[in-house]
């Protein structure tokens, strides 16, 4: 007898990816095979053919569209519409393996304790296989301090139950950034993450239109934001505290540098203000 697996909604927002990004992405859903599914895409005010682009898959997917408002609206706002228990998220310039949502939903299934799961991926840059370092090795179980020097659960290999959004809260749509990022250092404060062990997303990197491109000088302000604000959560311990205080003196002591390097010198002094403050909370307690 076929396992019954739970459904699932997949989430994904776009802007102006049209002409054959947002198309793999969705083809890469609408393959997949196991399972029951909805596809949400978000248009985050797209200029281009996006609109017509969507409306040729029918009945396929639910298009919702939206002013221009950034990645992190346009996620709450699928969270906010999807049907099913399980909401998985796919960035419409990634794509899936066509076994993605049975192997995770399998797995979930199986370990019914965790909220949230992510798998490894495969990354391409420019059309070409780029081997990751092992600082982006993908953990599982208790990930909190490998969250603070980087993000490390990608994106669109997240599969969540809807009441982890319910107890750890929405993307921040104040982040233009670092949304992910901000989101699994809160979540991880108290959540364990469930890890799948294969590599069932794939990745484009290298292009200017990427979030990560167009912030990349100067995206660990958002970093040291997110830590900031995680620190200030009662639910963090005082272990979690001390991590937190120093990874945010490292990075803002980098950042600050750079900043007075370039003669940022405002900046400069408001980041060695944040060194100055975090160092204070070492030295009392200790550290």
């Amino acid at each position: 007898m076929m396992e019954k697996l739970e459904s699932v909604s997949v989430i994904i927002p776009t802007h102006n990816r049209a002409g054959g990004l947002l198309e793999k992405a969705i083809d890469s859903v609408l393959t997949q095979v196991g399972v029951d599914f909805e596809l949400l895409v978000i248009d985050d005010g797209s200029s281009d053919d996006t609109p017509r682009v969507l409306h040729s898959y029918g009945r396929k997917i639910r298009a919702i569209g939206q002013k221009n408002k950034g990645p992190s609206a346009a996620r709450n706002l699928g969270i906010q519409e999807a049907s099913h228990g399980l909401l998985a998220f796919l960035d419409s310039d990634d794509w899936w393996h066509e076994s993605k949502l049975v192997t995770q939903a399998r797995a979930m299934a199986g370990q019914p304790d965790f909220l949230i799961s992510h798998t490894d991926e495969i990354w391409f840059r420019r059309g070409a296989f780029l081997n990751q370092k092992n600082k982006h090795a993908r953990p599982g179980g208790d990930i909190f301090e490998h969250c603070l020097p980087l993000c490390c659960v990608g994106m669109s290999t997240v599969m969540a139950r809807r009441h982890f959004f319910d107890q750890v809260g929405l993307f921040d749509e104040s982040f233009p950034c670092c949304e992910d990022y901000e989101l699994w250092l809160r979540a991880s404060i108290c959540h364990p993450f469930l890890k799948i062990d294969e590599p069932l997303t794939y990745k484009q990197g290298g292009r200017e239109d990427q979030v990560s491109s167009v912030y990349r000088v100067g995206m660990d302000r958002f970093r040291i934001r997110a830590m900031e604000k995680v620190a200030g959560l009662v639910s963090c311990s005082g272990r979690q505290r001390l991590a937190l205080a120093n990874e945010i003196v490292r990075k803002a002591t980098i950042y600050g540098k750079g900043c007075r390097r370039h003669g940022r010198v405002e900046e400069a002094v408001v980041y060695q203000g944040k060194v100055d403050r975090w160092q204070g909370v070492l030295a009392l307690q200790g550290n």
